[in-house]
């Protein structure tokens, strides 16, 4: 007897595509296409982490935001979101480390602007977080917990053989290629429980995770495009 297919693992395999067209479209991007194939420069590396650094700072304002805006149905997800807030909001911590490793001026960095695209994906995500119970979120999350888990490694092992790069010179994509996907793994969990009651919601989290990865790609396509 055929088993019938639920709410979440229809989501997840949506998710799944979408998550592939996103990656096919990764690898094109003229950064990561040249660290993919040997060809990214040490200022690259560093316009990267400059531009990359000013999104981040935004990371836990956006999910904390999230948290504050979900109502009493919705505890378990606050809780989720709160605890993913504590998880991200040091990272910029290992990027300022990571950009003074590689010759990178901190003061620099600490007065940098988001770029065109970082600005779009920051506006994006907050303006997500202000609405009523903004479960949708969740597909937000997936892709950015997916590039840990999926991507960051094979970006941090193209930089360090590309240009030689210590570990404590690419530390912030280390450690979310080793504890990302933990944190995947617990959203991909949620999508199995009684937060999925209607399709609608899941047609939200999908487009949420689409748009949101558009808005990833054009943060990396405008670098040092303020």
């Amino acid at each position: 007897m055929e088993t019938e297919v639920t709410q979440g693992q229809r989501l997840i395999r949506e998710l799944g595509r979408i998550w592939a067209d996103f990656e096919s479209r990764l690898v094109q991007v003229a950064i990561i296409s040249r660290a993919l194939r040997g060809s990214i420069r040490l200022e690259d590396y560093r316009q990267l982490l400059h531009d990359h650094y000013q999104q981040v700072l935004d990371g836990a304002c956006w999910i904390s935001r999230a948290a504050s805006s979900l109502d009493r149905q919705h505890l378990r997800l606050r809780s989720q979101f709160l605890r993913h807030a504590g998880t991200e909001h040091r990272d910029y911590l290992m990027l300022e480390q990571d950009f003074q490793a590689v010759g990178g001026d901190l003061q620099a960095l600490r007065n940098g602007r988001k770029n065109i695209g970082a600005s779009a994906l920051s506006a994006w995500m907050m303006q997500r977080a202000t609405q009523p119970n903004p479960v949708d979120l969740l597909g937000s999350m997936f892709i950015i917990e997916g590039l840990g888990k999926h991507f960051a490694g094979i970006f941090a092992s193209a930089l360090q053989r590309h240009l030689q790069l210590r570990e404590d010179q690419v530390s912030f994509y280390r450690y979310h290629a080793e504890h990302d996907e933990d944190h995947l793994q617990q959203l991909l969990d949620l999508f199995e429980t009684e937060l999925l009651d209607s399709p609608r919601v899941a047609e939200r989290i999908a487009r949420t995770a689409r748009v949101t990865g558009r808005l990833y790609l054009l943060q990396l396509e405008e670098l040092g495009n303020y």
